[in-house]
C-alpha cells in the first residue's frame, strides 16, 4: 500500500506540481513529456513495473493526478471530509473495487482493480483507493506539501512522530539558510 501512495504522490509532483524546489515549472503537456515524467514518477515510488506503459498510457494521467493532487491537498490541510469526497469520486469513476488476485505460485495480493486490466486502469483504481485507505485509518496528518518557499511537492510523511515539512533536504537547507540569513539582517 505504501508503494502504492508513494506512487500517488510522485505521479501528482512529476505531473500536476508548478513550483518546485524554489523554481517555477511548466507541468508537462506534450506526450514525450508526459510519458517521460510517469516513468520518472514510478522510478521515484520504487516500483519496477513489468509490463511496458507506451504514450497512450501515459497520456491520461496527466488529469488524474491533477484531481488526485487536489485529493492529497485535502489531505495535506486536514480536510478528512473533502479528501473522502473526492477519493469517492476518484474511486467510483475508476471502478476501484477490493478483489484478490496475483500471479501462478504466488499468494493473492488485495487490489482496487479488476485482474486482466491495463496498467494504466490499474492505476487509476488503485492510487485513489491506496490513499482512501490511509484517510480511512486516520493518517491524513502524514500527508503534506512542502512548507519552503517556492516548492509544491507533495510528500508523504514516514517519520516516527509525523513531523515533516519540506519534501526533502534541499528544500529544508534553502530554508533555514533564507532564516538565518533573515535573522543577520
Amino acid at each position: 500500500m505504501i508503494n502504492t501512495v508513494e506512487l500517488a504522490v510522485q505521479l501528482v509532483n512529476h505531473l500536476a506540481t508548478a513550483r518546485v524546489r524554489g523554481r517555477t515549472v511548466e507541468p508537462p503537456t506534450a506526450a514525450a513529456e508526459v510519458h517521460a515524467a510517469v516513468l520518472a514518477a514510478r522510478d521515484e515510488a520504487g516500483l519496477d513495473e513489468e509490463t511496458a506503459l507506451t504514450e497512450g498510457d501515459t497520456g491520461p494521467l496527466a488529469g488524474f493526478s491533477v484531481e488526485l493532487g487536489r485529493a492529497l491537498d485535502a489531505c495535506a490541510n486536514q480536510d478528512v471530509t473533502g479528501a473522502a469526497d473526492l477519493l469517492n469520486e476518484l474511486m467510483a469513476r475508476y471502478s476501484a473495487v477490493p478483489n484478490l488476485h496475483g500471479f501462478p505460485g504466488q499468494p493473492p495480493t488485495l487490489a482496487y482493480h479488476r485482474p486482466g486490466v491495463g496498467l494504466l486502469a490499474a492505476w487509476r483504481a488503485d492510487l485513489p483507493a491506496g490513499v482512501a485507505t490511509l484517510v480511512g485509518l486516520g493518517q491524513t496528518h502524514r500527508f503534506g506539501r512542502c512548507t519552503a518557499e517556492g516548492c509544491d511537492l507533495v510528500f508523504f510523511d514516514r517519520t516516527r512522530n509525523a513531523s515533516r515539512r519540506f519534501c526533502g533536504v534541499g528544500c529544508q537547507n534553502r530554508a533555514k539558510a533564507a532564516a538565518y540569513r533573515a535573522r543577520r539582517a
